[in-house]
């Protein structure tokens, strides 16, 4: 399936690109997460801590394990402050 991922703040940085679409077999996001860090080192760094990460599917807060049958996009980004 074909799935538009956007990274945000410093994942944004340590990736290089704002976004993508990529071609994925992955089920769930950590299925995703896995086939990305195997593209490139930036991406293993990228996501080497995944408690420092959260995850959107179709704008929608996720965790690691939700699936990804019937998303369109998949956003990930460090946690938000209040401040």
């Amino acid at each position: 399936m074909k799935l538009d991922v956007v990274y945000f703040a410093w994942l944004r940085e340590r990736i290089g690109i704002p976004g993508e679409t990529v071609e994925t077999e992955a089920r769930d996001v950590a299925g995703l997460v896995a086939e990305l860090t195997r593209r490139e080192e930036r991406y293993a760094q990228a996501f080497r801590d995944l408690s420092a990460l959260r995850v959107a599917v179709n704008q929608e807060l996720a965790d690691f394990d939700a699936p990804l049958s019937g998303a369109r996009e998949v956003a990930f980004f460090p946690p938000m402050t209040g401040g």
